[in-house]
């Protein structure tokens, strides 16, 4: 008899911890955050990298040897192109990504992309995806207008910031100029 009492409060604690475990994903999923971040993780103790800049790319630096990633040179070509994908497809290393890929903000507010992974990226605005000005990591693509030219872009370091102003209403596309399946989204309404 004891027992049945405690079954309609565990069905409540359940059921409540079930409406928190949603309600948060939710918030998640539907955050109006103004705030992105540009990931990898490349291995700082892989000296494959010294050739490409090292990693984190350009160090030493203040606050370089806080970094630590884990992917190899290796592991980041083995996983550039996959075999269930058409031959010369670009999927790219899954921990060389935008967090999150898209937002949706209010018309008049300033997004800020920060660059926490140990290589440097762009977060520049296309017409159209496509790859960006280093050959071998596009693959079959062909790069985007806005990527061809180095020179106009404006490269993120580990740790650093640009923000985004001026954005009008409508779907705006960005990818990274160097790793080109790195893209995002933003929806401004």
């Amino acid at each position: 008899m004891m027992r049945l009492k405690w079954v309609p409060l565990l069905a409540v604690v359940l059921g409540m911890g079930g409406w928190v475990v949603t309600t948060t994903l939710q918030a998640q999923a539907r955050s109006s955050d103004a705030n992105i971040t540009m990931m990898d993780n490349c291995a700082d103790d892989d000296p494959a990298y010294d050739p490409f800049g090292g990693c984190p790319e350009g160090a030493p630096f203040p606050g370089s040897n806080s970094y630590t990633g884990d992917v190899s040179v290796a592991e980041f070509f083995a996983l550039l192109f996959s075999p269930l994908a058409e031959p010369g497809h670009v999927i790219g290393h899954p921990s060389w990504r935008n967090e999150p890929s898209y937002i949706s903000i209010r018309a008049g507010r300033h997004v800020r992309v920060t660059n926490r992974g140990g290589r440097v990226h762009t977060f520049t605005k296309v017409e159209t995806f496509g790859g960006g000005f280093v050959p071998p990591l596009n693959g079959t693509m062909l790069p985007a207008p806005e990527c061809v030219n180095p020179a106009g872009l404006e490269f993120v370091r580990y740790g650093g910031s640009q923000t985004l102003t001026g954005l009008e209403a409508g779907l705006h596309q960005f990818q990274c100029c160097i790793h080109p399946w790195m893209r995002g989204a933003i929806r401004v309404n």
